[in-house]
């Protein structure tokens, strides 16, 4: 459903530009779905807008190459991009409250969606509209249709930004963040309608989140970004049990969980590279205890390592003793 190849995408600012995303490869099948993790500034949230292709031409510069069904995003352009957002892929954003227009109502905004991508009369627009308010489970869907966006809970405005996401049964879904912005018990009801009306519609998905648990429980497969690079992949359950990159370990041993109490928190020190003077070598290095000189000079590249794993770092291969002591060669 989706193959990404070396996706860059910089932004022009000062001097130096912006490297937001470095090099990024992933593929998402049918059905399937893909968790995205890691710190605030990873490139996460730039690299699901450049799969809707949203960011401006005039400040940002993408290379490489983006395909969704079979279309080459890079190509389109006009009605053709238009029909692509909302028709192929669609987008939850982290702020509903943001995203939703608040000078119309949340049945009108359905509505137009369903309007220009479907052809089909107002009243069938309506009808679906009013469909989709029940499938996300908001109460008295037929009374809120009228409701405007900031009449309504955070939790109601995040099901209505589903609703509108799934409007047109798009085949990909991303889901920038979703839960972020709500109470733990709103963010499970939120987590359970999304993850029940992609198996029901056999929508591939991509989630990105900060939660590990929301990736353990929603995701197939997990990809963990810093610096704007993927440093590892695989299914969640080899990332999150047995992760093999040092900051996987790192961001999962900083990770607050149930038999915690009385211990400290292992957090990461020092703090993510400046992202317009990117090192040479492998960018966590500054930060990594298990760090070599090789490090500073060489990018390593994703590779298998256990299981169907895929992990960009020079120490994976070295037994887990000398990993955990951090030696030096």
């Amino acid at each position: 459903m989706v193959a990404v190849r070396d996706l860059r995408v910089a932004f022009h600012q000062g001097a130096s530009p912006i490297s937001a995303v470095n090099g990024v490869s992933f593929e998402v099948g049918v059905g399937e779905v893909l968790g995205l993790i890691g710190e605030s500034g990873c490139g996460k949230s730039v690299t699901m807008r450049a799969l809707m292709r949203l960011h401006p031409p005039a400040k940002s510069t993408i290379s490489g190459q983006m395909q969704v069904d079979g279309q080459d995003l890079q190509s389109l352009s006009g009605p053709a991009l238009r029909r692509y957002r909302g028709g192929t892929a669609a987008m939850i954003f982290q702020d509903p409250g943001l995203a939703l227009d608040p000078v119309f109502t949340i049945g009108q905004q359905i509505e137009e969606a369903v309007l220009w991508h479907t052809g089909c009369s107002r009243k069938a627009a309506r009808a679906r509209a009013l469909e989709l308010l029940g499938m996300v489970k908001i109460p008295s869907p037929a009374e809120r249709l009228g409701n405007y966006p900031h009449e309504m809970s955070g939790g109601m405005r995040q099901r209505a930004m589903i609703a509108l996401a799934i409007a047109c049964n798009p085949k990909l879904l991303l889901a920038d963040e979703p839960t972020t912005a709500l109470d733990a018990t709103v963010q499970i009801q939120v987590l359970l309608i999304f993850r029940e009306l992609q198996q029901r519609l056999g929508m591939s998905a991509i989630f990105v989140t900060h939660d590990l648990g929301v990736a353990a429980e929603i995701c197939d497969r997990v990809a963990v970004m810093y610096a704007g690079r993927i440093v590892e992949i695989g299914t969640a359950a080899d990332i999150l049990k047995r992760p093999q990159h040092p900051y996987t370990q790192a961001l999962l041993a900083s990770t607050l969980h149930g038999n915690m109490r009385g211990t400290r928190i292992q957090g990461i020190g020092g703090a993510p590279p400046n992202l317009a003077e990117l090192p040479k070598g492998c960018a966590f290095r500054p930060r990594c205890p298990k760090a070599q000189d090789r490090c500073a000079q060489e990018l390593p590249e994703l590779r298998v390592v256990a299981g169907a794993s895929q992990a960009a770092c020079w120490r994976v291969d070295e037994p887990a003793a000398a990993l955990a002591e951090g030696a030096q060669p």
